[in-house]
C-alpha cells in the first residue's frame, strides 16, 4: 500500500491516483490530509500538491484536479524524455517535470470532447481537433508510459515496494456493419441492386447474387463461421457487435425482424460473445438505445454488456451516461474510425468519468488501437498492414497494455477488392503475446 498526502482530496485526485496507481500500477492506495498521520506512516508514501511537507517524495500538482466544471485550460505539449507531457511543473523538488496526474486526467475524461470544437460530417469529435494528434502522440499510450516512469521514482525511493505485474493481451473486436449483402433484402431492393450493377457492368456481381439468392453460394457477407472456427480454439475471447436499430439513412442493416437475421445472431452468440452495436440515432436517444438492447437481449436470452457506437460516434458525457443506466457494462468505442492510435491517450481500460457530475461510474471503457479502416488509410497492399499491425502491437506490449483491433465484417467478405483481410485477422489472432512479436 502506498499513502498519499494531500492538502484537500476531491473525486478528480481520488479518481486518477486509484486509476494509475491500483489499476494500471497494482498499488493499493490511502489518502490522508493529516500531515502528522503521513510523517507517522513508515512505509511508501508521497505527497501531491503545491510544495512539499520536507524532504518526502513529492509530485507537483496544477489546479485541474482541484477544479470543477469545464473550463478553458491552457495546455502546453513539450518533448520529456522519450516522450511527450503537458501541464508542467517548476518545483526543483518535484519528481516529475509535469502533473502526471493532471495530465492523465485531462486525456482520461476526454475533457477536450467537451470544450468548444468542429464536428465532422457525421457530428463526431475529430481526431484532427484532439491535442494528440496536433501534437503528433496519437500514436503513443502516453497515460502508460507516464505511468511507467512514475512507477521508476516509486520503486527508486521504496525498492521494497511491490506491483503487480500486467499482462499484454489482445481482445479482436468485430464490428457488423452489414451482416449480409443480398440475402437481407426484398424483390424490389434485390431488382435495384441488380439494375445498379447492369449499369456499372459489374456482371460478376450479378451472376454472384444471382446463386447466393437460389443458395447456390454463401452471401459474401456471411464471414460468421471463419469468426466461430478460430473461437473454438479458444486462442482468446472474440467479441461481435451485431446492429438492431430501425431503419435510417445511417442505419441501413438487415431488420431486425427478419428471421434469417436473428438466427444468425443466434447461431453465433452460441460460440462467441456478441455485444450490441448502437445506432447512430440510439447513441443520444434513450429510448432508442434502450430498445435496441432490450432487442438483442431477446435475441441471444442473455443480458448485454458490451456496446460500441456505431461509425464511433460518442456524445460526451450523455452516451455514456445512458450506457450506465442501462447497465452496460463494456465499451469499446474509444477509438477513431479512420485514425489509429490512442484516443484517450492509453492502451488500458479506464472507468469513465463524468465531468458533468463529478463522478466515477461503473463503466469500463476499452480503447481501441487502430480498426480495418485506419490500416487500410495507412496502407493498402497487406505488407503494410501487417507492418502497421506490429508496430501498434509493439508499442502496446512495453506497456503491457491491451490491444483492441476492430474490423468490420464486410472487410473480411468475398467481396472486398483486398482479399488477405482474413489472413490478417488469422495470423492477429495466433500471436503469441509472450514471444516476440512478428
Amino acid at each position: 500500500m502506498i499513502l498519499i498526502y494531500i492538502q484537500k482530496n476531491t473525486p478528480r485526485v481520488s479518481y486518477i491516483c486509484r486509476h494509475i496507481c491500483k489499476r494500471m500500477l497494482g498499488m493499493e492506495v490511502d489518502f490522508t490530509s493529516k500531515i502528522e498521520s503521513f510523517i507517522a506512516h513508515d512505509g511508501p508514501k508521497f505527497s501531491y500538491g503545491k510544495k512539499p511537507l520536507g524532504k518526502e517524495l513529492f509530485f507537483q500538482s496544477t489546479a485541474l484536479l482541484f477544479e470543477q466544471g469545464i473550463n478553458d485550460v491552457a495546455v502546453k505539449v513539450v518533448d520529456w524524455e522519450d516522450t511527450k507531457c503537458f501541464f508542467g511543473v517548476t518545483h526543483e523538488k518535484s519528481a516529475l517535470p509535469f502533473d502526471i496526474f493532471a495530465a492523465s486526467f485531462y486525456l482520461l475524461s476526454r475533457y477536450e470532447e467537451y470544450l468548444p470544437h468542429v464536428k465532422d460530417g457525421l457530428g463526431r469529435y475529430s481526431a484532427t481537433e484532439s491535442i494528440a494528434y496536433i501534437h503528433d502522440f496519437l500514436k503513443d499510450p502516453v497515460v502508460d508510459i507516464w505511468a511507467l516512469k512514475f512507477k521508476n521514482k516509486i520503486q527508486e525511493r521504496f525498492p521494497e515496494i511491490g506491483f503487480q505485474k500486467k499482462q499484454f493481451s489482445i481482445q479482436p473486436v468485430v464490428y457488423v456493419s452489414s451482416a449480409l449483402a443480398y440475402n437481407k433484402i426484398g424483390l424490389l431492393q434485390s431488382s435495384i441492386g441488380i439494375l445498379k450493377d447492369l449499369i456499372y457492368l459489374r456482371f460478376h456481381q450479378i451472376k454472384y447474387r444471382f446463386n447466393v439468392l437460389v443458395g447456390l453460394k454463401k452471401d459474401p457477407f456471411d464471414t460468421f463461421d471463419f469468426f466461430i472456427r478460430l473461437q473454438k480454439s479458444k486462442k482468446r475471447k472474440l467479441i461481435v457487435f451485431f446492429g438492431v436499430g430501425d431503419y435510417s439513412s445511417y442505419e441501413i442493416n438487415i431488420n431486425h425482424n427478419n428471421e434469417l437475421y436473428r438466427r444468425m445472431i443466434k447461431h453465433v452468440a452460441d460460440y462467441i460473445e456478441v455485444g450490441l452495436r448502437v445506432s447512430y440515432e440510439g447513441v443520444c436517444d434513450f429510448l432508442k438505445l434502450k430498445k435496441e438492447k432490450q432487442r438483442i437481449e431477446q435475441i441471444v436470452n442473455r443480458q448485454s454488456q458490451y456496446s460500441l457506437c456505431t461509425f464511433f460516434k460518442i456524445k460526451l458525457p450523455e452516451a455514456y451516461r445512458n450506457f450506465v443506466e442501462l447497465e452496460i457494462k463494456r465499451d469499446f468505442s474509444m477509438g477513431y474510425a479512420e485514425y489509429s492510435g490512442f484516443r484517450a491517450g492509453t492502451c488500458t481500460p479506464f472507468l469513465f468519468y463524468d465531468l458533468d457530475y463529478e463522478v466515477q461510474t461503473p463503466l469500463m471503457v476499452y480503447p481501441t488501437s487502430f480498426t480495418s479502416l485506419s490500416l487500410l488509410k495507412e496502407g493498402r497492399d497487406k505488407e503494410s498492414v501487417l507492418k502497421n499491425i506490429i508496430y501498434y502491437l509493439d508499442k502496446i506490449k512495453k506497456v503491457q497494455g491491451i490491444c483492441v483491433p476492430v474490423f468490420l465484417n464486410e472487410m473480411l467478405g468475398e467481396l472486398n477488392e483486398q482479399k488477405y483481410w482474413k489472413t490478417i485477422f488469422e495470423h492477429l489472432w495466433n500471436i503469441d503475446e509472450s514471444r516476440e512479436l512478428k
